[in-house]
């Protein structure tokens, strides 16, 4: 159970690790220490800072107060994430009685010490102001758990006595970092401040003793909390039953694409799941559907969660899967127009409506889905719901949990200043919130192709019989452009159970699929009358049989996302031009393109188009060419394996050999929107063989 896994926070705290100067290296060392537990800071959330002695310009000592950028996350920056200000410009602040927002920016854009160093933290008055030399903000769901109770604020009296200050809330800026200051500044037993429905500031005169402070803080609540816990029934005790493991990704499977479709009207989104136990014991609780609805439970969840999520009220018990796809429809047709009315209700002149589908969708018995323009976007809101499910659970053991009226939410969620944070982001490409499904993704055509792929946004799937092949891409694809942007699954595309595992694997990773290359392939060249016939079903079982498979499997996939598609075919210059002894292939490329072309007659009316590109002797980076391929069209023109590259090259118009890299290109130009009314074409890249031209 869910209450049997919680510990308390613990004191990572080694001084081996660090040196024991209080300077920016101690500071991003307690900073990444307090980022790495999401108990303690949500992600993205949270900031810290440290005063120190620097040297001006002129050498003169003058003192600096770091702080974190904004943007950055406490878990993994580093010293260049940090933004150095110079606290004499800053402190005479205090005596004014109110800054807006634009005004606070525009000032301590003065006060930096670097015009290189980024725009400080959305709080960083509340650290100027406070008079110590280590000051830490954080997230911690027992805090917020007390700061989310109808009786937070005496909750907080027994288990702090007169140690605490609690400031209401008011969004953040000038007016909340003077409140924290003077409520600090009248009570000298303070230790930390807790701020209503927000989170928690601690301090220290090393940045050691901050550190341990905030732990030991969050500790006295977590203790408390859990004592309260033992004799109640957690969200009100098991209304439904979980499925089985198998039954969840089943089913799942089955709906991302459906609400994938669905929640990509405005713009196209990415779709995961969760399924873990503590949110299987909140969408299964008899509270769930009504905790759900008050509100978030913190205003940094507000951006990437939404005021609410979407709760779909399914038994899943019946196991109705056709009754929880016309709830889920419905729900989400019914969550956006709610939407657009709370914006309306609420918007001010400038605001302009984000995506209206919710970032959060709770099913009983299953778990819940997360939306987002990309993986990483989808885990950062499914870790933040992670936290509100936290402090829901906490803020129930003490009391009723109460959030953020709807103006205040909407003030936080279209805060300019929060939205900053967002653009941040790299701006959007070409293939940004699309998912490529490449087959043969792990050879040379295929390696170039994922590579397009990713430097214009997109999500990758790479399928490959050649598994450790394709993981080892992947890997190396996650290392430089982030986590989870490509995943490796096997397949034979001979196989169709295999075929249907690697579409339900793209689909449980990423909601979809937007882009299929069909690239799987081989080669054999054997005069005519030497063909056997293993050879001939080999070519029409990989290159045929296969890519017909992959393609019916995923034009399913796509006809229930609803969002059109593209599908793009790695032909030949033999689809046109019989090559010389070698009838099966040539003969499995001409049905392979004529089979694209099928597919564009039938997906029109779906959105979905078709196309193939045709190369011709692709030999750099080829695994085909390295197999007995290369010696056999060799000897077909009676010259060496050597010669091969340069009598390919000599025969074309343009003089050129062709790469990988070229059939990438036209691969991604044919399923970009700069190709959207085409389909059923073909590409020759072939350096111009003119027995080849298409006609």
């Amino acid at each position: 159970m869910y209450k049997e896994e919680l510990q308390l926070v613990q004191n990572r705290w080694d001084n081996q690790e660090i040196a024991k100067s209080n300077g920016l290296d101690s500071l991003v060392y307690r900073s990444n220490l307090l980022g790495s537990d999401r108990s303690v800071v949500n992600i993205g959330g949270g900031n810290t800072s440290t005063k120190t002695i620097e040297k001006d310009f002129k050498g003169n000592d003058i003192e600096v107060m770091w702080v974190k950028g904004s943007g950055s996350d406490l878990a993994t920056m580093q010293s260049q994430h940090f933004t150095g200000l110079k606290i004499e410009d800053i402190r005479p602040l205090m005596q004014r009685d109110d800054m807006t927002d634009e005004d606070m920016v525009e000032y301590l854009s003065h006060c930096m010490i670097d015009s290189k160093h980024p725009r400080s933290s959305i709080e960083t008055l509340l650290h100027a102001f406070l008079p110590y030399k280590h000051v830490d903000h954080t997230h911690p769901d027992a805090i917020i758990s007390i700061a989310c109770a109808d009786n937070g604020q005496e909750i907080a009296k027994e288990i702090y006595g007169d140690r605490f200050v609690w400031v209401p809330y008011i969004r953040p800026g000038f007016l909340l970092s003077k409140m924290i200051a003077e409520g600090v500044q009248n009570n000298p037993k303070a230790e930390l401040v807790i701020m209503e429905k927000h989170g928690l500031v601690t301090w220290g005169e090393t940045s050691k003793e901050s550190y341990d402070k905030t732990i030991e803080i969050i500790n006295e609540a977590e203790s408390y909390i859990e004592k309260q816990a033992e004799s109640i029934q957690i969200f009100g005790g098991e209304k439904y039953t979980s499925l089985s493991e198998e039954q969840r990704k089943e089913i799942f499977a089955e709906i991302m694409p459906i609400v994938r479709g669905q929640v990509s009207q405005d713009k196209r989104m990415l779709v995961t799941y969760d399924d873990d136990s503590e949110v299987l014991q909140f969408v299964n609780s008899h509270h769930a559907q009504e905790l759900s609805q008050v509100g978030a439970a913190c205003p940094d969840h507000l951006v990437h969660t939404k005021r609410v999520p979407l709760f779909v009220e399914w038994d899943p018990q019946t196991g109705d899967r056709e009754e929880l796809i016309e709830k889920l429809k419905t729900g989400l047709d019914t969550f956006k127009q709610e939407y657009v009315e709370y914006f309306d209700r609420n918007k001010e002149d400038g605001d302009e409506i984000m995506e209206t589908a919710p970032r959060i969708i709770l099913i009983p018995g299953l778990g819940m889905l997360n939306t987002g323009k990309s993986w990483s976007a989808a885990n950062v809101s499914e870790q933040l719901y992670h936290r509100a499910i936290a402090v829901m659970r906490g803020a129930t053991v003490l009391g009723n949990f109460v959030s953020l009226n709807e103006h205040e939410s909407f003030k936080i969620e279209y805060w300019p200043l929060e939205l900053y944070k967002l653009s941040l982001a790299p701006p959007e490409a070409e293939f940004s919130r699309q998912v490529a499904f490449v087959t043969g993704g792990a050879g040379g055509i295929g390696t170039a192709t994922i590579y397009r792929f990713i430097e214009e946004g997109a999500h990758a799937v790479i399928a490959d019989i050649n598994l450790e092949g394709a993981q080892n891409l992947a890997n190396e694809i996650n290392e430089k452009y982030g986590e989870n942007r490509a995943i490796a699954v096997k397949m034979d595309v001979t196989k169709e159970e295999e075929v249907q595992l690697a579409i339900t694997q793209s689909v449980l990773s990423y909601g979809g699929i937007d882009v299929l290359v069909n690239n799987a392939g081989l080669a054999s060249s054997s005069p005519f009358e030497e063909t056997t016939i293993d050879q001939w079903n080999l070519n029409m079982n990989v290159l045929v049989t296969g890519y017909f498979l992959v393609a019916r499997e995923v034009f399913k996939l796509m006809k229930d996302q609803e969002i059109g598609g593209n599908m793009v075919f790695v032909g030949s210059k033999n689809s046109i031009y019989a090559g010389k002894n070698a009838a099966a292939y040539s003969t499995a490329k001409a049905a392979e393109v004529h089979l694209a072309r099928t597919i564009a007659a039938d997906g029109g009316q779906h959105g979905i188009r078709v196309n193939s590109v045709l190369p011709d002797a692709v030999i750099r980076g080829s695994k085909i060419w390295d197999s007995s391929w290369k010696k056999e069209r060799a000897s077909s023109y009676g010259i060496g394996t050597s010669d091969l590259e340069e009598h390919y090259r000599k025969r074309t118009i343009l003089n050129v050999n062709i790469l990988p890299e070229d059939i990438a290109e036209s691969i991604a130009f044919l399923a970009s929107s700069k190709a959207k009314k085409t389909t059923g074409c073909m590409i020759t890249v072939d350096g111009g063989v003119a027995a080849a031209f298409t006609r």
